[in-house]
């Protein structure tokens, strides 16, 4: 069976761009592959952070991950850190990414623009990520079109640690969903919608109330003239609103581009706030109920963890032998 593997970072809140572009996704994944999901706080650590909620936010994604519809009875999820191999495959994968490779990665040019200090974690974020993916066999990850650029360094890593020290680990592949990939911010609709605070408007939570997406959708920023059809060109916060009715509604594009031929804008985002609405009330139910019972969290991660350990013993004990490490009795 195929195997899959994601991870998103305990920072801020989980927002609608990554519940449409990445969680509902590992939750169809869940039905159709061998998932594995975890919260990567690892690479949360890679910029400035505070210790006293890290927590609790680690947690509190893992809970969300759960109320999205992850079922540890069909996937494996689990914290990243409680895997601790990571970091010595993330150490010996050093040896074969190349500084050039990760001075090329758009995040790290991002993210570092402008800083006059930046973390050599950071810099190494990319091979951090590249051993998640290598160190439970994958095949395939699915990810946003912005995070393509970091599966293709685990993919050159694995294929040069397989030249240099044989046939050890397995190549994997990006998977990117045709809609939906990047949600875009519903006030700056030629930005993605982020965790950042510079737009709190333009970005849903997943657990905001039924009024306050109400009211994010109807401030929505929408484009000249009055029609509602979908050109990211001409007309992008339209045509984000529509892609957003698609995905709440299980809908394509082009058909919920029919349902609102010659309706006026007012009438159409009310229809996208109340769909969203819907998409998200059984997250928001379902969290509740987790909140509730920390212990029952705990023991699923706990066991995610176990499971995901088992498989990542067996890829260590292949890197090991294969890398000439001397190997204790």
């Amino acid at each position: 069976m195929t195997r899959v593997f994601s991870g998103i970072q305990p920072t801020g809140e989980m927002h609608l761009g990554n519940y449409v572009g990445a969680v509902r996704r590992w939750v169809d994944d869940q039905e159709r592959a061998e998932a594995i999901y975890c919260v990567v706080d690892l690479h949360a650590m890679t910029v400035p952070y505070d210790p006293s909620v890290f927590r609790s936010e680690t947690q509190r994604l893992a809970m969300l991950l759960l109320a999205a519809g992850l079922d540890p009875q069909r996937c494996i999820v689990f914290v990243q850190s409680h895997v601790p191999l990571v970091t010595e495959l993330t150490w010996i994968l050093n040896g074969i990414a190349t500084v050039g490779e990760l001075r090329r990665m758009t995040q790290f040019k991002d993210k570092s623009h402008g800083q006059e200090s930046v973390s050599a974690g950071l810099f190494d974020y990319p091979v951090l990520m590249a051993a998640d993916i290598l160190l439970y066999d994958t095949d395939e990850v699915p990810v946003g079109d912005d995070q393509t650029q970091h599966v293709e360094l685990a993919r050159d890593i694995a294929i040069r640690f397989n030249h240099r020290f044989g046939d050890t680990l397995v190549v994997p592949r990006a998977t990117i969903p045709p809609v939906g990939a990047r949600v875009k911010d519903l006030q700056r609709p030629e930005a993605k919608m982020s965790k950042s605070i510079d737009s709190p408007q333009g970005t849903i939570l997943v657990l905001d109330s039924p009024a306050a997406i109400t009211k994010k959708v109807r401030s929505a920023v929408t484009d000249s003239g009055s029609e509602v059809r979908f050109d990211p060109d001409e007309k992008p916060g339209v045509s984000n609103l529509l892609a957003l009715y698609a995905s709440a509604t299980g809908t394509g594009v082009a058909q919920a581009e029919g349902e609102f031929a010659g309706a006026q804008y007012g009438t159409f985002k009310a229809a996208v706030a109340e769909a969203l609405v819907e998409y998200l009330r059984p997250v928001r139910e379902r969290y509740e109920e987790l909140a509730a019972d920390p212990g029952e969290v705990a023991r699923i991660l706990a066991g995610g963890a176990a499971k995901a350990e088992a498989i990542a013993t067996v890829t260590m004990e292949r890197v090991r032998s294969s890398t000439g490490l001397l190997l204790p009795e």
